[in-house]
Formats: C-alpha cells, structure tokens, sequence
C-alpha cells in the first residue's frame, strides 16, 4: 500500500515484490472501507484486506493533500506489516540522547540558546520528515532564528559528517554510506546492509539528480 505506487520511484521494488511475492500494489486511495473492515478492487470485485505491507510515509501522506476513506490510526481489523508509527519518528530522535565518539553531535534546538559560531559545520534537521526533506547543510543564523517557539522541538542541530570520495568511478569519485538492517531477538542481528552512493551535498536520490554512479548498491565481505 502506497500513495500513487505507479508513479513512486519505487516502483521497480513494489513490482518485484508483486511477483516474487504475490502481494497486490494498492493505492491507498483506492482503499474502501466498510465497517472494521478495509477492501481494494480488482476489476469488478472488492478483495479483503487482512494484512498491510505498509508503504505510506505520514509526511508524504500530509504533503499529497490525498483524502483517504480511512485514518492511519482507526481502529480496524487489519494487520500491520510496518505500522504507520515505526521508524520514522525514531532514528533522529534518538540521536541527542546518544554520547560516544562515533556518533555525530546531536543537539535538540530546543536546547541551543544562541546558534554556534561554527555553523558551517553543522546540519539542521526537522525531526519528522523523510528523505531529506527540509534539511539544510550549513544553515543560517537566520534558519535557526526563524524556528520559534514550540517548533524548536521538532528540529535537532548535528555536527556536519564530511564524506570521503572513496569509490572510484567513470563520473568520478563517489561517496559511500552504509546501512545495515538488524533484527532484534536477544540481540540485534544484522540481516542485509544498503550502500548509497553520492556525488552531491547530501546522500539520497532526491539530492543527486541528474548525476551518474549514485544510487543504490549493495556491499559483499569475504567470508
């Protein structure tokens, strides 16, 4: 389920998925409800929903101004495969409360009284959004003077992480950032690792547009 799957550039994902997997694309516009229940069509037919592989991101939800024929939170008879609420309100949020050397510093604005006299080497960031939105790398005093009040919760100050151009490719050399997923039993195990490769300010596709050799990769250790 997502917010106009044809058109989401992942795609190539949602169609894989769909034939490996047999689960059905669903916009989430087109989601009925009935009662508890929730429904999508399939030509003339309304086909039960019991389980949700859930793909809607809250802020994109807010931003398309899309009107759903359900709420996110209702209460309904469904299962959740990736609630609503999971991970997007946790990674930044954790990072302040987070002290060691390889973490980069992590202020909530709420707790910055003046901005720091090296800004240029520090990232603002609104807590609650999704693939760079709203990020801005060697902000202003004026950016953080801007955000008053109450909305200085919901952004947090982290101390600039440089990259090093370490891949060398045809475009030139590019940066790397790994992710790792974990499962967590009695301890986190990790299961499958992301490499983004980048050649602009940030990492992301949305932040290296019209560039070569970035993207998603994938990393291989020696056993």
């Amino acid at each position: 389920m997502e917010i106009d799957p044809l058109q989401q550039k992942t795609l190539p994902d949602f169609l894989l998925t769909a034939k490996l997997c047999g689960i059905a694309i669903v916009n989430v516009r087109d989601i009925v409800r009935k009662g508890r229940r929730l429904y999508y069509r399939k030509g003339a037919t309304l086909i039960p929903v019991d389980r949700i592989y859930n793909r809607v991101i809250p802020e994109d939800l807010e931003r398309s101004g899309a009107r759903l024929p359900f709420k996110l939170k209702d209460d309904i008879d469904v299962e959740w495969a990736g609630h609503p609420n999971w991970f997007f309100r946790l990674s930044k949020f954790s990072l302040p409360f987070i002290k060691h050397p390889t973490v980069p510093e992590t202020l909530f604005l709420s707790d910055v009284a003046a901005a720091p006299a090296d800004l240029g080497d520090w990232v603002l960031k609104p807590l609650f959004s999704f693939a760079g939105g709203g990020v801005k790398v060697s902000p202003a005093p004026f950016d953080i003077d801007s955000i008053t009040g109450p909305r200085r919760r919901e952004y947090v100050l982290q101390k600039r992480v440089e990259y090093a151009g370490v891949v060398d490719t045809p475009a030139g050399p590019a940066k790397a950032e790994v992710r790792i997923m974990y499962i967590w039993q009695e301890h986190p195990i990790p299961v499958l690792n992301l490499v983004r490769l980048g050649r602009g300010t940030m990492m992301g596709v949305d932040q290296n547009k019209n560039m070569d050799w970035v993207g998603s990769s994938a990393g291989f250790w020696p056993a």
